[in-house]
């Protein structure tokens, strides 16, 4: 059980460092301030499908993804 939570505490301290350097760029932590996610139709297909950020609702902004969490 020590090597799993050594683990989640790696994971958790990584995630919070993201989120604090994406405060600091005004950027989305979910969608890196790009407004949507790219999601792909199928493992063959070079087509991709795009849709808004679910976090920032598509402005890219950390404020708006912080005022929905």
């Amino acid at each position: 059980m020590g090597l799993l939570n050594a683990f989640n505490e790696w994971r958790a301290t990584r995630y919070e460092n993201h989120v604090s350097q994406m405060k600091e760029a005004n950027k989305c932590p979910e969608c890196y301030g790009r407004g949507f996610l790219n999601y792909p139709s199928n493992e063959y297909s070079f087509h991709t499908n795009h849709f808004d950020c679910p976090g920032c609702n598509g402005s890219g902004n950390y404020s708006d993804w912080s005022d929905l969490k």
